[in-house]
């Protein structure tokens, strides 16, 4: 080792060991703190429009985490979010913004929702799911290119494209179920509903799909490769300074519509997952808007896979607790989603005073 390498070494040794307390101690402010702050601005807006927020927030954690009915809906809930957390993390970490999840999320489940009842025909049980999740896998993935193209070889700015796609993607996603995949034998329009029987199995005889499982193992492996990988530092380079990723060598475009390919590829997987393991058919007009939901989580845990997992449990308890506690208390439905507004903005405005205090200091 030479002696530049020594010296660099004893002098990360030399770090006071409170350092990375301290470290550890503000990122958690800056993380947690909106949380708190947003949950006191919303319960003012719920004060605002006659409602007691003690008493909302204590049903959202009374329905959603206290009881075990909740608590089993809140993991289920939970199984299509992780898979849309782990495309957004691949994008947002490679530099990019995808913002369609939601047409891609549709996409993957009408064509789920479409194939799975075909292929129980022909294939067994567990090989027709499989064939299943593959074709809404690759349709999200084939639905990226438009905005990864543009993106790789003429420059446009692919928040406008992928938000372009979006839109498109949910229009053609209800056309699809009211035309060409329609169940004959309803009068709802709605695609062929898959048996109960033949969905993912259940967990511990309980009512969590097993779905969740796999979720949980894509966002670690997700985390894994973009953070311990080559190939994920490759994806990191691209995002963050194209042109030094050119001068070492690297396909830009080809990495770029990779990025977008598999963060895509996953959003679809979300979707499979939720209509094989969790709702068994598509009914026309259905747009859950998992996608816009799941970004500001992915926000609040710094693109980091395993704090992801916390938050999307916090988004799920919020989801599930937040619609019996609008039924209850006559809260629009839509709340959740102000919350989660909040804590947007919250946490835009806590990053901007920390990133003025780091310049301050270093000046």
């Amino acid at each position: 080792m030479s002696e530049k390498a020594a010296s660099l070494g004893d002098r990360a040794v030399d770090v006071p060991a409170g350092q990375a307390g301290r470290d550890i101690g503000r990122r958690l402010l800056i993380t947690l703190g909106p949380v708190a702050v947003s949950l006191v601005l919303a319960g003012g807006v719920l004060l605002a429009v006659g409602v007691d927020p003690l008493a909302y927030y204590g049903l959202v954690v009374e329905r959603g985490l206290v009881s075990p009915l909740g608590l089993q809906q809140t993991l289920t809930r939970m199984a299509p979010l992780l898979f849309i957390a782990a495309g957004l993390i691949v994008a947002f970490r490679a530099g990019m913004w995808n913002l369609g999840g939601d047409g891609q999320f549709l996409l993957g489940a009408v064509t789920a929702a479409a194939s799975a009842p075909l292929l129980l025909q022909t294939l067994s049980g567990w090989l027709a799911l499989l064939v299943a999740f593959l074709i809404a896998t690759s349709v999200a993935m084939v639905w990226s290119l438009v905005p990864a193209l543009l993106r790789a070889y003429q420059g446009v700015n692919e928040i406008i494209t992928t938000l372009m796609m979006s839109f498109l993607g949910v229009s053609l996603a209800n056309v699809l179920v009211k035309l060409v995949f329609l169940d004959p034998a309803t009068t709802v329009p709605q695609t062929r509903t898959l048996p109960v029987a033949d969905r993912l199995p259940r967990l511990f005889e309980t009512t969590i799909t097993s779905g969740l499982v796999y979720g949980l193992v894509a966002i670690v492996l997700v985390h894994l490769v973009m953070t311990r990988t080559a190939f994920g530092l490759k994806l990191r380079i691209v995002g963050a300074n194209p042109s030094a990723a050119v001068h070492a060598g690297l396909n830009v475009p080809l990495l770029t519509i990779a990025v977008f390919a598999i963060s895509a590829g996953l959003i679809g997987m979300g979707g499979a997952i939720d209509i094989i393991g969790i709702q068994g058919n598509v009914r026309a007009d259905w747009n859950p808007a998992y996608g816009l939901a799941v970004i500001p989580v992915v926000f609040l845990a710094r693109m980091n896979g395993f704090a992801a997992i916390g938050f999307v449990f916090l988004l799920s308890v919020l989801s599930i607790g937040g619609e019996s506690a609008a039924r209850r208390l006559g809260v629009p439905q839509h709340f959740t989603l102000v919350l989660i507004s909040i804590v947007l903005i919250t946490l835009a405005i806590a990053e901007y005073l920390d990133n003025r205090q780091n310049q301050s200091r270093r000046a």
